[in-house]
């Protein structure tokens, strides 16, 4: 019998039996490994015989901590690397060559903006990007050179939703892998792969970390393609991750479905009294029952996370203006930390996107996004507020 996802998330990869008695999961801190012969080593080598190698390319922390994310997203296989980006960039690279397209949900990451830019500049690899609200918006945009589909969802930092499933149904039809980037959800929120997408890309920095000390990537998909990105976009190009972060995420994530439902918790009260602020023009979030992707979110979300965006009645010094005034929270980008963190896109995290681009995703200067943290809700909102209320006040007073 599967067990539940709580369980899994502490227990799936690791058997202390296995390794002394020890309770959590040891530190394999080495960088190489020895071998009984000379005779071994060659098997090995040729792939005759399991075991480790190099940590570059295998190591036992490192693999139990993608034993554990392969069952958590129903995938057959993961793969760890050093950031989300080493992630992202070893999955397009081994999904594209020269003269490749790309179709892209219109809004992702600025750092994912800028890797395809550079594909284009240097490989031809050109990258479209739509609304995907439609199977025959989707139909009309794939070129008989498309490689890929890559989604977020929700996207950053306007956290529109995209129907994965209904993405998936036209991707089947073209067998054109859809990728999707599992961020803002994490899988004890959203599972792509049981929506019909293939492949699910983590920055693991955020919720599977959960405490703000790694930076990391994950990479869920079949075992297969996993082993193809294995044995040559991440062991040549080197992205990996270290035995020690890990073990930190091993760690953070044996508390992920606790956070998840504290952070979503805290998301879901203060985005009902952001709603109600006179300074707020428009709040974005998942599970705002006025959002108008709100039934494609209850469709495939459990919950709306902790992330929340929404537009005030200002321009670009009155948004960094009220991120100056507040007290606990804190300026930074990122998400998913036990601190509530908060950042101005158009100048921070989407700082590289032409604003004519950036304006299209709907990134306008007036746009601000914050990450729920764990604190009490209230604090976080009275905070919030105390700040809120004196947007414009400067303007009037002058």
């Amino acid at each position: 019998m599967k067990r539940k996802f709580e369980t899994e998330v502490i227990h799936h990869g690791y058997d202390s039996k296995d390794f002394l008695g020890s309770l959590s999961a040891p530190i394999f801190q080495t960088s190489t490994y020895t071998f009984e012969s000379a005779e071994q080593g060659e098997r090995r080598f040729a792939g005759e015989e399991e075991g480790y190698i190099y940590s570059r390319l295998g190591n036992p922390t490192v693999n139990i901590l993608e034993e554990k994310m392969a069952v958590l997203e129903n995938g057959e296989a993961a793969l760890a690397f050093s950031s989300g980006m080493a992630a992202v960039s070893s999955v397009l690279v081994k999904l594209t060559k020269a003269n490749d397209h790309i179709l892209c949900s219109k809004g992702i990451y600025g750092c994912t903006f800028g890797l395809l830019d550079l594909m284009n500049e240097k490989y031809q690899i050109r990258s479209d990007f739509i609304s995907m609200e439609s199977e025959e918006e989707i139909e009309v945009a794939i070129q008989p050179n498309t490689t890929c589909i890559y989604i977020e969802t929700p996207i950053n930092p306007t956290m529109k939703i995209i129907d994965l499933e209904m993405v998936a149904r036209v991707a089947e039809k073209y067998e054109i892998p859809v990728v999707v980037d599992n961020t803002f959800s994490s899988p004890y929120l959203q599972r792509p792969l049981d929506l019909g997408c293939d492949i699910v890309i983590h920055s693991a920095t955020k919720y599977i970390c959960g405490h703000g000390d790694v930076i990391a990537g994950i990479v869920v998909g079949n075992k297969d393609f996993i082993s193809d990105v294995a044995m040559t976009t991440q062991k040549d190009i080197g992205g990996v991750i270290s035995p020690f972060d890990s073990w930190l995420l091993l760690r953070g994530l044996k508390t992920l479905p606790l956070r998840m439902d504290r952070h979503s918790s805290n998301a879901e009260k203060v985005v009902e009294k952001l709603k109600e602020h006179p300074k707020v023009k428009k709040v974005f979030y998942p599970f705002d029952s006025d959002n108008p992707d709100y039934h494609i979110a209850k469709k495939q979300m459990s919950q709306g996370a902790g992330v929340i965006s929404f537009e005030i009645e200002g321009d670009k010094a009155e948004a960094q203006a009220l991120l100056n005034r507040l007290t606990f929270m804190k300026i930074a980008v990122s998400l998913g930390d036990a601190e509530t963190i908060i950042q101005h896109p158009a100048t921070m995290t989407h700082a590289v996107i032409p604003e004519e681009e950036r304006l299209k995703m709907g990134i306008s200067n007036s746009l601000i996004r914050m990450s729920c943290g764990l604190e009490n809700w209230e604090d976080i909102w009275e905070d919030l507020q105390a700040s809120l209320n004196l947007v414009g006040e400067h303007a009037h007073s002058s």
